[in-house]
């Protein structure tokens, strides 16, 4: 059984369908891409697997059971953790503080201060934050700040891990930790799905991905499929020859 799975799964803004009829499914274990131009409905999907938004029509299974109608605290109470494409981050308080706030008040069963408190360490030392534990989260590189978010969706303990362009903006040296950390999260037996632009991690990284256009699904199948698909070369690859 698939650790998440959509059917017909479909979003509207006005007349405009942001999602359409998009049918996946992710196993577990995997490291799963999600790819398609800008406004293709990537992050739409997101927001709809975590319940920021809700869908027109459709179904959403997690580990088998329906999740569509859930308020956004129920699902990641789940399992379900992600981070967002402009990253949100509490500026004033501490790193640490943070991942604290993770550890103590995403899971389903609230924990002890002390216990929360050794958690937060661990997983800052797993992002490679132990040295900024007392930094204003603000004062943090964009790079450190997408770690950081990491760091603080982990804290949930997730079964699924959604990442939404946690490349984005960083530097080669950067994406190659980046892509290191994402390993090592699948490694530690959580489930990834991540959108991404920036190609060599995905290709790198993922076991298969999806391509979205205009909402609708264009392909999906492994990097060396998806890379050669005409369509998706067309619609995407063309326009990214410098990624």
């Amino acid at each position: 059984m698939p650790i998440l799975e959509g059917r017909e799964v479909t979003r509207y803004f006005g007349g405009l369908a942001a999602v359409f009829n998009v049918d996946f499914e992710v196993e577990q274990g995997e490291v799963f891409g999600l790819i398609g131009p800008n406004g293709a409905g990537k992050t739409t999907l997101f927001n709809l697997i975590s319940a920021a938004l809700a869908p027109k029509s459709g179904s959403i299974k997690f580990r088998g059971k329906e999740i569509t109608g859930l308020k956004p605290y129920q699902i990641c109470r789940m399992g379900v953790a992600r981070t967002f494409q402009t990253v949100k981050v509490f500026g004033n308080m501490s790193v640490f503080e943070n991942v604290l706030l993770g550890a103590s008040f995403g899971k389903r069963n609230r924990i002890a201060s002390a216990d929360a408190a050794k958690e937060a360490s661990a997983l800052l030392e797993f992002v490679g934050l132990t040295e900024a534990t007392a930094i204003p989260a603000k004062d943090l590189t964009l790079g450190n700040q997408k770690r950081l978010e990491v760091a603080r969706a982990l804290a949930t303990r997730p079964e699924l891990l959604l990442l939404d362009e946690m490349m984005e903006g960083l530097n080669s040296t950067e994406v190659t930790r980046a892509m290191a950390l994402v390993k090592r999260i699948q490694e530690s037996g959580i489930t990834v799905i991540m959108i991404e632009h920036v190609m060599k991690a995905i290709m790198n990284v993922c076991g298969r991905i999806m391509v979205l256009h205009h909402g609708a699904k264009i392909a999906e199948g492994t990097p060396k499929e998806v890379s050669a698909d005409k369509t998706v070369i067309e619609v995407y690859f063309g326009e990214r020859a410098d990624a």
